[in-house]
């Protein structure tokens, strides 16, 4: 997206909440002329361009990760031990995924698997061991050029809490009015929560407290500011341990509680808080990346959260999109509506977001299983993905193909390393169901597989990596002028790329031409298929073929 042509543009309780809520097809051929695009906003090099410096996250969930002490458990020393497995540090080296971030899913105190009901914000849950390990992992992770941020759950605590414990036991407590007590606040407790998991009041000695989720999370009152206090002093302590930064949990949800409170005033009140938040954590590290959950597919309701806030929104919407382009083997068109979510973005941050790019997350029905364990169908979703503006985020074991499908300890089973059970570090705290004898090809198995899934990921991975169009670039319509093929430009002020996928089951051949700033595309620089071939041109694609040209 060029500047000058910017323009405005069912969970189980407590985990994650629910969303609210293409252009015309081209008649299909074997070969099909491309008409040029509009040529009136230029595209040319010497333009200044909105680029998104980027790197490639890897969600973990540390329970079902790697296991370092027998237990079944993963932790985080299993994770320390298999940072090879996610990037060595050595760039000259093929065997490693070459991810350059980690997203850690909650690793504070926790009487619940899952973890998203904290019960101590400024220590490590002893299942994954200490903060020492902690630090140690930190350290490990920069070494290999890794950043890591952790999930920061301050919507809501554990019952368990001892803030909560202390609320509910003494009206007069200190800690009363650090959670939303209906009675107190001469509130009916009624209404449906915002977080689409029914009422949210819950009974306790005899009041009603706030917990849009669940009964075990009650949600905290941010209009205490002692509340605010201590959620921006919790988020600096992480920074001056070593995190780079954050993924919030339910950040919409802050002063968003009832369905009723969905308002203008109430959108207002939380980009605020987020806004000071924000201003906080730059007291520690300037640079800490902030990746916040507003689960909308509207790039309106996500936009206002970047201005001084998020440096981005998880974009769920082209979630949907990439896949939904993938199952049905069509082009929808992702760079029109890119372009112009973009266009939103960048003048509302003033340039400075990075888009958060994802299939699926820890929330939702694996990618594979969504695709019927359809492996070229699966390549296609990542090469989208890992062509995409912004910061593409993998869900551990997504690169496996593994499967699974609500409820949710079935989409969070333990990441399958080989089949043979010859790993010591395989966890084994939740039974496998979907991922259960070689149902998934572990990765021992796919290590050394050249047509694997696996070997996809790293692939493209690597081209992101050592291409600055892909790692960096903005995003630009082309037309391939076939419905089964997906183009867009990638750009940076300096480079350029086309990216075309067949995402069908039939070799298809294209005409190019020049794009809208009259670049002509001369060069294959990669392709997923040896059969993939440029010929003046005339581009010919094999069945599921990502290609990269220059």
């Amino acid at each position: 997206m060029l500047l000058a042509g910017c323009t405005s543009g069912t969970n189980t309780p407590g985990e994650g909440d629910n969303p609210e809520g293409a252009g015309e097809a081209l008649p299909a051929a074997e070969e099909q002329q491309v008409k040029p695009a509009d040529k009136e906003t230029p595209q040319a090099a010497s333009v200044e361009v909105d680029e998104q410096p980027s790197n490639v996250f890897y969600e973990i969930f540390v329970r079902s990760f790697y296991d370092s002490n027998g237990d079944g458990i993963g932790d985080l020393n299993g994770i320390i031990e298999k940072l090879d497995y996610l990037n060595d540090g050595d760039p000259n080296t093929t065997e490693d995924l070459g991810i350059t971030g980690i997203w850690l899913m909650p690793i504070n105190p926790s009487p619940s698997y899952h973890g998203y009901d904290v019960t101590d914000y400024r220590s490590i849950h002893p299942d994954y061991g200490t903060m020492d390990d902690f630090k140690r992992l930190m350290e490990e992770a920069d070494k290999r050029g890794i950043q890591v941020i952790m999930d920061l759950v301050v919507n809501h605590s554990s019952v368990q809490h001892p803030w909560f414990e202390e609320s509910a036991s003494d009206t007069q407590s200190d800690k009363r009015d650090w959670y939303v007590w209906a009675e107190d606040q001469g509130k009916a407790p009624s209404g449906s929560s915002a977080a689409g998991s029914g009422s949210p009041w819950h009974l306790k000695n005899g009041a009603h407290y706030m917990g849009a989720f669940w009964d075990g999370m009650p949600d905290l009152n941010f209009d205490n500011e002692e509340v605010q206090q201590e959620m921006k002093d919790i988020g600096k302590f992480w920074l001056e341990q070593g995190a780079d930064g954050f993924r919030l949990d339910a950040a919409k949800h802050i002063f968003e509680d009832l369905a009723s409170d969905k308002s203008e005033e109430t959108l207002a009140k939380n980009v605020a808080w987020w806004q000071e938040f924000r201003t906080s954590m730059n007291e520690v590290n300037p640079d800490a990346y902030i990746v916040g959950e507003v689960w909308e597919n509207a790039a309106s309701s996500i936009s206002p959260y970047l201005d001084k806030a998020f440096d981005s929104g998880f974009n769920f919407g082209l979630a949907e999109k990439i896949i939904s382009a993938v199952q049905n083997e069509r082009d929808n068109n992702l760079a029109f509506t890119l372009e112009r979510t973009y266009g939103l973005f960048s003048k509302v941050s003033g340039g400075e977001f990075t888009d958060a790019v994802f299939l699926t997350n820890h929330d939702q029905n694996r990618v594979f299983t969504q695709l019927n364990r359809n492996v070229d169908q699966a390549k296609m979703a990542a090469g989208i993905l890992l062509t995409m503006p912004g910061n593409p985020f993998i869900y551990y074991g997504e690169e496996i193909g593994m499967q699974g499908s609500k409820p949710d300890e079935q989409i969070r089973e333990p990441m399958i390393w080989s089949n043979t059970g010859s790993d010591k570090g395989q966890t084994t705290w939740e039974p496998l169901k979907y991922n259960e004898g070689d149902r998934t090809q572990g990765v021992e198995q796919q290590l050394n597989d050249d047509q694997s899934l696996l070997a996809r990921y790293r692939t493209l991975i690597q081209w992101r990596n050592e291409m600055p169009a892909l790692r960096d670039g903005a995003i630009g319509q082309y037309t391939s002028g076939h419905e089964q093929v997906m183009a867009y430009t990638r750009m940076t002020s300096e480079k350029q790329a086309l990216v075309v996928h067949n995402l069908s089951d039939t070799e298809v051949v294209i005409t190019l031409t020049e794009d809208s700033g009259g670049h002509v595309f001369t060069s294959m620089a990669h392709a997923t298929a040896d059969g993939a071939v440029l010929n003046g041109a005339e581009l010919a694609l094999p069945p599921y073929t990502t290609a990269i040209l220059e």
